[in-house]
Formats: C-alpha cells, structure tokens, sequence
C-alpha cells in the first residue's frame, strides 16, 4: 500500500511538469490550430541557459526568474520572426517549420553545450519536508511551484486587461480586431507565454531526468497525450490531463507493464483518444455544415 501512495504522489508531481508542458501546447494551439513540436526544444534549450547562469555563480531563483524571462523574449521572437511570415501557409507548411525548429535546437544546443549528459541542481533541500516517507521534497517543491504557476495563469487570463484581449484574439481574431484589440502582438505574447512555461516545466524536470539535449522528448510525448486527454483547445483540460497522465504513468509502469514499457502508455492514451473521444473530455465538439 505504501509504495502505491508513493507511485501516486510521485506521478502528480511529474504530472504537474507535462501539465505545465501541455498548458503550452494548448495555448499555441489555440492561436495556430495546430501543435508546436518544438515546444520541448525551447524549453530545454532554456534550461541550458538557467544552467550556464547558475554555474556563472547566480543563485538558483536568480538564474530561474532571469531564464523565464529570457524564455518569454525567446518566445516572442520566434513567433515575430518565423512563425509570422508563414501564418498564411499551408498547414502542412507551418508543421514543417516547427519540425525545423525542434532538430535546429536541439543540434545548436548539442553545439554549444555538448550532448554530454549533466547534473542540474534542485533548489529544494535533499531532505524529506514534514518528515513524510513518500515523496522527495523536490517532487513537493515541483508540485508547489507548477500549482503557483497554474494560480498565476488563471489570475492573468482571468482578470486582467491584456489577459482578456489575449483570450479574445486566440479564440476570434476578427471580432477582437473590430474591437481595436492588436492580434498578431497578442500572439506573439502568447508564444512568449508558453515558451515561459516550458522554460519552468524544464528546470523542474532536469534535475530528475538530468540535462541533455534529448531529456525533453519523452516529456513532450506526455504533455500530448495530456493534452489531448483534455481537450487540445482547453488549458483546464490539459492540467487535468497532465496530472492523470503522471498518475498512470507512474501507477502502470511499477505495477502492470513495468518501466520499460511506460512510455508506450502515452501512445495508447493518444490513439485511445483520438479514437474513441478526439475532442478530450473538456475540450469543444466543433460541428461545421456542409
């Protein structure tokens, strides 16, 4: 029994990280309608960064707000300089080009830092909070910082002005531009947005799976099945998603099918849905006439 609880709590806290993932999946889906497969690159290629600068002598929290930042700026500029140009392409077009961003990423980092696997610190204590036995406290300190980032989103999208417009200009462009509401920028926010939040998902997956220009694939996998178990259009479902994802990865992998396997449970949770439910258990059934 206990190592069940052990399994659950430790898949909500890798469940926090593909939420944070696949909260920004949902937010570049929302503005393209399609799936930025390098969203993983960016937010490993921004761990990099927060690495360079913590061993440059910065403190932890330090070098984490700067990459954030920096992660936000990165964001925008890529959709201001790349994406934007092909907007109007072909869909198939505008996948290619997202596919050119993961491999020129993931090789310019391999590039610079090597492909050499290495360490990233935890900024939580080695040992256990409240004396508990089943989770480390950087699987607390995680779920706590993905909760806070969570609260933050809702608040900012919920409540503020610019929050507001950026809603209305990923979910119709043309009434918000009647309306005076500056579309392409608050798309690129959006984009500078979801590179954040990949950015703080790849600090607190590194010091788990370790920092390599590859440690986000399996992660990205996740996120997508996490996503699409949602709803791809619904950022509620996509944090709902990663958690439930976490959970069964976690609980299938020690108990059923075994470590090896554990990655074949996000293939069988996307075609499951794309089979049985393609709109995710919150996400929109559009209906069009024909």
């Amino acid at each position: 029994m206990d190592q069940f609880i052990h399994q659950v709590l430790a898949g909500l806290a890798t469940g926090g990280i593909y939420a944070s993932v696949a909260l920004a999946l949902v937010m570049i889906y929302q503005a393209t309608h399609l799936v930025n497969f390098a969203q993983g690159e960016l937010a490993m290629f921004s761990t990099y960064i927060a690495w360079a600068l913590i061993n440059a002598g910065l403190p932890y929290w330090g070098a984490f707000f700067l990459t954030v930042g920096f992660s936000f700026v990165l964001g925008v500029v890529i959709e201001r300089v790349i994406i934007r140009p092909v907007e109007n392409f072909p869909a198939l077009a505008v996948v290619v080009v997202f596919i050119a961003l993961l491999v020129i990423l993931n090789s310019v980092t391999g590039w610079i830092y090597s492909f050499t696997i290495k360490s990233f610190p935890s900024p939580f204590p080695e040992q256990t909070l409240f004396g508990n036995k089943y989770m480390s406290s950087h699987e607390i300190g995680a779920i706590g910082v993905t909760l806070v980032l969570l609260l933050l989103l809702y608040a900012f999208f919920r409540y503020t002005p610019l929050g507001l417009a950026m809603r209305a200009a990923a979910q119709n462009p043309e009434s918000s531009r009647l309306v005076g509401i500056r579309v392409g920028w608050m798309l690129a926010l959006g984009w500078g947005l979801a590179a954040a939040i990949g950015s703080v998902a790849g600090m607190m997956v590194a010091p788990i799976v370790f920092l390599d220009p590859n440690m986000m694939g399996g992660v990205l996998l996740y996120a997508f099945a996490a996503a699409l178990l949602g709803g791809i259009d619904s950022p509620g479902g996509a944090v709902f998603g990663g958690f439930l994802v976490g959970v069964l990865e976690n609980v299938l992998g020690a108990f059923v099918i075994g470590n090896e396997l554990k990655l074949a449970v996000a293939l069988v949770l996307i075609i499951g849905v794309l089979t049985v439910r393609p709109s995710g258990f919150f996400g929109k059934v559009h209906v069009t006439r024909v």
